[in-house]
């Protein structure tokens, strides 16, 4: 038996490489793109910098030969896995084939996307699933939710080292959802992506309940309802552009420092129409996002979970080309108030930041907690507490910007000096107090309301009085836990300033395994 030629060889490599580009067959890559969704090798080049991905074990096959299984073994097994670059930067990513198999998760296509979480790690830099799949690979049984069980235990260990991102480009059910849930971020597709546990047709069966895909796990519900998910865009290629800003914050690794982005924009800047857009009137609401984009670099502020927990803002921005995160009381949405979901939403954001090394500046304006049955019973409690938590535990720069009403717990949980805030600034229309004047006066001036010839009379002098005496930065000040009181104008500066003096920052803190968060 002769060997054959180096020809030979090479087609037949030619032929397996054809093979497992061609996925699960025309006519299933013919019914992925009626739907306007694109081929998992698509979607990768969509993400990656041009030319830069690097496949890696497209030829794995699955080994299962229950119910015929055997007699079909696609190269691949329905999922893509490499690594390329994103504006330079090495990234680790695997993309799922919904042609091949409804991109359901075996024995063999779980251990590639290990292998490359795995290489993610060793290498320090980020990973990103693309997740179009139907769950669980029911061929191949307890091998498929094994499989599983190796991606969340990686998921798990990779949380707070490299940034985790999921895309959902299609069907996420069942236990495929939780991999997604233990990432940094979820990406969705408005009318495309679906993320549930038990479908529209087992509630129905179970509890009786009607209910559509898109109302159950749609991406308006997860941005809006749930908060399960944090981004969400009108077809694929906004989508992997909106993963490519998040990125672009963000180091490669809890080791690695965040890129730095060049700007003409002089922190010296000074807006003076921050006086005109937060009232001095603490009744009256105003966008807070008017005052984010007049004080961060060239006017960007890149939003978080922007359509869930509106009353908190999330996100991230730039001060003289350095990366930070944000948080922001919105006036304009219930008053500001904390409440059981800002609350969720702010701690997750800070324990980020905090493990990427990102400082924090927080935007304070709040009156306080939510009041009600709803939220006392729904765990007002614990989910304030989770807040403050986060922000004390937090080790990163922290500085926080008091533009107006800083009452009572809901003060001291954003980011106070009590806390650990290294530096706080408040403008002069800054309130700092137990309550608004309003209710303080009613409270320690009672007996003399009361008592008065005209009670409603007196009743607002000695709101007036207690407004001069105790509504304002300066007994904050006189105290230490005020740093500096600014004009609005001087907030851009002022920030630069605070990150040039504790960028440097150092914290010694108790011994332990981990803290117990409230929950």
């Amino acid at each position: 038996m002769g060997f054959r030629t180096i020809e030979e060889l090479c087609t037949e490599l030619e032929d397996k490489r054809k093979s497992a580009l061609s996925g699960g067959g025309e006519e299933a890559v013919s019914k992925q793109k009626s739907k306007g969704k694109g081929t998992a090798r698509e979607r990768i080049a969509q993400l990656l910098d041009p030319g830069s991905f690097v496949e890696i074990d497209e030829f794995v096959t699955h080994r299962c030969s229950n119910f015929g299984l055997d007699e079909r073994k696609p190269l691949g097994d329905g999922v893509v896995t490499g690594w390329g670059t994103i504006d330079g930067r090495k990234v680790f990513v695997y993309s799922q084939d919904f042609t091949v198999f409804g991109g359901s998760l075996g024995e063999k296509h779980a251990d590639k996307i290990c292998k490359v979480m795995d290489m993610a790690m060793q290498m320090g830099c980020p990973v990103i699933g693309i997740n179009d799949s139907g769950g669980a690979r029911i061929q191949e049984a307890v091998d498929s939710l094994n499989g599983y069980g190796k991606i969340f235990k990686r998921n798990t260990l990779a949380s707070g080292v490299i940034p985790q991102i999921s895309v959902i480009m299609g069907p996420t059910a069942g236990g495929a959802v939780y991999s997604p849930a233990l990432t940094d971020f979820i990406f969705m597709v408005d009318k495309e992506s679906i993320m549930h546990i038990t479908g529209p047709e087992v509630i129905k069966a179970v509890t009786g309940e009607e209910v559509t895909s898109e109302e159950l796990g749609g991406a308006v519900t997860h941005n809006t309802v749930t908060g399960n998910a944090h981004f969400c865009a009108k077809d694929e290629s906004e989508c992997f552009a909106q993963v490519r800003k998040v990125l672009s914050y963000l180091p490669l690794n809890n080791l690695d420092d965040a890129p730095f982005k060049a700007t003409q924009d002089s922190t010296e800047r000074a807006d003076v129409s921050l006086r005109e857009i937060v009232p001095v009137n603490p009744n009256k609401s105003y966008d807070v996002h008017e005052v984010l984009c007049r004080v961060f670099d060239d006017g960007e502020f890149t939003e978080v979970q922007a359509g869930y927990a509106k009353n908190i803002v999330t996100g991230y921005g730039r001060i003289g080309g350095r990366s930070v995160g944000i948080i922001a009381n919105n006036a304009d949405v219930m008053a500001g108030c904390l409440d059981i979901n800002a609350s969720d939403k702010a701690s997750r954001f800070i324990r980020h930041c905090d493990a990427f090394n990102l400082p924090i500046v927080t935007f304070v304006d709040v009156p306080g907690y939510l009041p009600g049955l709803e939220q006392e019973q729904g765990g007002i409690i614990r989910k304030g507490a989770k807040l403050l938590y986060a922000y004390s535990e937090a080790s990163v720069p922290l500085i926080s910007v008091i533009m107006r009403k800083a009452y009572g717990g809901a003060y001291l949980a954003m980011s106070s000096k009590s806390l650990g805030a290294d530096v706080v600034l408040a403008w002069p229309q800054a309130e700092i107090a137990v309550m608004g004047a309003e209710g303080a006066a009613s409270i320690v001036f009672k007996k003399e309301i009361d008592g008065a010839d005209d009670p409603s009379a007196k009743r607002l002098e000695k709101i007036d009085e207690y407004r001069e005496a105790f509504a304002n930065p300066y007994r904050a000040a006189e105290r230490g836990y005020v740093d500096r009181v600014i004009m609005p104008e001087e907030t851009r500066k002022a920030i630069a300033q605070a990150l040039d003096g504790i960028e440097s920052k150092r914290e010694t803190r108790p011994a332990k395994k981990h803290g117990v968060i409230p929950h």
